[in-house]
């Protein structure tokens, strides 16, 4: 008698799983169970919504990491918008193409590292949808979050004579991407920064209470590539000192080996870092963020991006970031 073959989760079993382990947003009238989650508007306050697909193979490999990392970071690379203007996050909506050979036990370690990361930033799992696949793993996030009407921080105000500062380090990710391209693992530091990033919540609704940031993004595409966009969209150019970006001390030891890797921090992305402009030019030594960001450069009149070395020589680089039709 043959083995009676295992039977996967029903679609509906599967949604009221998830619905029992989200659990509930005050914010929400109505979260997961129905056609639409239920948000009512509050005054003084403006909805953020963004989105984000993510589809293996091309931005993620199973063999890399845990189906609950994996989650994690769906979530979080998500947050990580809504922190670029400034904002809160509320509610993220998750929508999957599950291939046949994801076991139940994967696509619930892959949701509870999901919700698992959305509490950590006071956001809930709201909803979505989800379907076979005959392809790869397929995700879809949109999430919402709020910011005080007028205080969201766009990335077209930056001006002249702004400071350019830059949150935590650069190039970790990149580095652990670069290892696993060759078939190596990286070490645990360089692992967590690609596998598990921070969004930087906290700092942006900081920045946006106080009206201190001028223009502001996240770095996912790479410092240069990012700070890029905010110098077209505000017509502005700038002065990037390459000593003073901010680099771990894992980052560094790797760096006096080869210094080539310096193209990592500078053009390397998923560091999910905030990159903002602000009139203030001490703000690296404000008691609430040292050390947490670093003040690399400046706003100037002159158009384009210019990067100087130790000596005030030019360094050269590669204006380059990730494009999906690129």
């Amino acid at each position: 008698m043959s083995e009676q073959k295992h039977k996967k989760l029903g679609e509906f079993d599967l949604i009221r799983w998830i619905d029992q382990t989200a659990g509930k947003g005050a914010h929400l009238t109505l979260g997961i169970g129905d056609d639409c989650a239920v948000q009512p508007q509050v005054a003084g306050r403006d909805l953020l919504t963004s989105s984000d697909l993510l589809i293996e193979g091309i931005h993620f490999k199973r063999e890399w990491t845990s189906f609950y990392n994996l989650g994690r970071k769906s979530a979080a690379v998500n947050i990580s918008d809504i922190a670029a203007m400034g904002g809160t996050p509320q509610s993220l909506f998750l929508g999957l193409g599950r291939p046949s050979d994801i076991e139940d036990s994967d696509l619930k370690d892959f949701i509870s590292g999901f919700i698992a990361e959305a509490e950590l930033h006071g956001a809930v799992l709201a909803g979505g949808d989800s379907c076979g696949s005959p392809g790869p793993l397929m995700i879809s996030v949109t999430v919402q979050g709020s910011v005080a009407s007028g205080e969201a921080i766009y990335r077209n105000g930056a001006s002249y004579g702004d400071a350019i500062y830059v949150s935590g380090t650069l190039g970790d990710s990149a580095m652990a991407l670069k290892t696993l391209l060759k078939g190596e693992f990286p070490s645990e530091h360089f692992a967590s920064r690609f596998h598990t990033p921070e969004p930087r919540v906290r700092l942006a609704e900081t920045l946006a209470r106080a009206g201190w940031a001028t223009a502001m993004l996240d770095v996912s595409d790479g410092l240069l590539a990012d700070l890029n966009h905010i110098l077209e969209d505000s017509g502005v150019g700038a002065d990037i000192e390459l000593a003073l970006v901010p680099l771990s001390e894992p980052f560094q030891a790797e760096l006096k080996r080869d210094s080539s890797l310096m193209e990592l921090a500078l053009g390397g992305g998923e560091d999910y870092e905030l990159i903002f402009t602000s009139p203030l030019k001490d703000l690296d030594r404000h008691q609430d963020f040292y050390p947490y960001i670093t003040r690399i450069g400046v706003i100037s009149q002159t158009p384009g991006l210019r990067v100087f070395d130790e000596v005030g020589n030019k360094f050269p680089y590669l204006l380059k970031g990730f494009d999906h039709f690129g």
